[in-house]
């Protein structure tokens, strides 16, 4: 693996360093993918809008749509990782995801009308994937959508429920997977939709979550009438369209991995701030090996990251890179959490509120959330079994 920065490349990143440090929305309270609380999401928006305009988002777009394809591949991985080193908020919602199944499966019209709409921060999108029944095993999926009338007047009337839509209580635009054919081998019988959050029968609910915080949503669709002409790709072939748009959501892996040094900083700080006997935390050889471990891991998180990103440059990509980065990621982000409560001693069980907390209560919320990312994308469990089929060749 050779992955060196270019001087092209280091100057990309000063450059998107620099925009950051001058026009970014603030540092965000909490870790891992969250929802704003509403006052926070126009200035978000704007954000977002800032970083299209400035050439650092949709730098794979197609150039008549704002893109640049002749950028170098690893661009947007650079300025994921610098909007997490900041520490402040990436665009919110799901539309990278969209803009990736448009672009690659929409029509024409399609993209006039939605793709500017992401661009300007106009839009906030939600994914509406995973149902009850359909986490990890998506195909299983069975909310319906059944087609009514013909030509320009046909519409699909969706009834079924969606959970864990991160910023679905934000969102005016879904990204949406329904069943249009219960007859055929159940990869064969979705489709994929653009839905206007707005639509009557759209019912949103928040989740209130063991951090205190409601970041997820489940949506119930009642009678939703969408237009034939928000089928994004072919009928039944929303399966194709769901797993190419979620391949182009790779840079998210590199800012995980950025924010894993920033979470070993903090934690390096705390334990000299930490007082024991003899001394502070970061003086003692048993806490000195824990964090060694620790380092040890953020570093080869690191290395897997620029394995996959080494091998996206090459074309020799393996079908177990992204769940491989994917549980190392999420189980070492919780271990990082969990030390950083341990350090802290009876202290830790101090709540938010508490006017002594160690860090606003920080290191406890991290630690309820992280679980959130051993679920999501797929429950490790799963991913360990995806990685031992697809990526050692074990028989099913």
């Amino acid at each position: 693996m050779r992955l060196e920065a270019t001087p092209e490349l280091e100057a990309f990143r000063r450059s998107v360093r620099a925009f950051v440090a001058a026009h970014g929305p603030g540092t965000k309270a909490h870790a891992g993918v969250r929802a704003p609380a509403p006052e926070l999401v126009p200035a978000i928006q704007a954000w977002s809008a800032q970083l299209y305009s400035a050439g650092f988002l949709g730098i794979d777009w197609p150039a008549e749509y704002g893109g640049r394809p002749q950028a170098h591949p690893l661009e947007p991985f650079i300025v994921a990782e610098e909007i997490a080193r900041a520490g402040t908020w990436p665009p919110i919602g799901a539309a990278t995801l969209a803009a990736g199944a448009v672009i690659d499966f929409g029509t024409a019209a399609q993209r006039d009308r939605l793709l500017p709409r992401i661009r300007s921060g106009e839009d906030i999108w939600c994914q509406l994937f995973s149902e009850p029944g359909a986490g990890s095993d998506l195909a299983a999926l069975r909310t319906r959508a059944r087609r009514e009338g013909d030509g320009e007047d046909a519409v699909y009337v969706v009834d079924g429920q969606k959970v864990w839509t991160t910023n679905g209580q934000h969102a005016t635009m879904g990204y949406l997977l329904a069943r249009t054919d219960p007859e055929v081998p159940k990869h064969q019988g979705i489709t994929a939709f653009a839905l206007d959050m707005r639509t009557p029968g759209v019912e949103i609910r928040p989740l209130r979550e063991i951090t205190g915080t409601a970041d997820f949503n489940e949506v119930f669709l009642d009678g939703v009438r969408i237009p034939a002409a928000n089928v994004i790709g072919p009928v039944n072939g929303g399966w194709r369209v769901a797993m190419s748009s979620l391949a182009r959501e790779r840079s998210g892996v590199a800012a995980r991995g950025a924010e894993l040094f920033t979470v070993l900083a903090d934690l390096l700080r705390l334990a000299a701030a930490t007082p024991v006997k003899g001394g502070s935390a970061l003086e003692d050889s048993a806490t000195q090996q824990s964090l060694g471990a620790l380092a040890a891991r953020v570093h080869v998180n690191a290395a897997i990251v620029n394995l996959a990103q080494s091998r996206l440059l090459h074309g020799t990509e393996q079908p177990a890179d992204a769940a491989l980065g994917k549980v190392f990621f999420s189980e070492l982000n919780h271990d990082l959490a969990g030390f950083g409560l341990r350090l802290q001693g009876t202290a830790g069980l101090r709540t938010e509120s508490d006017p002594e907390v160690v860090a606003g209560g920080w290191w406890q919320d991290a630690h309820l959330y992280s679980r959130a990312y051993t679920i999501a994308g797929g429950a490790n469990e799963i991913l360990r079994t995806q990685i031992a089929e697809r990526g050692l060749g074990m028989p099913r």
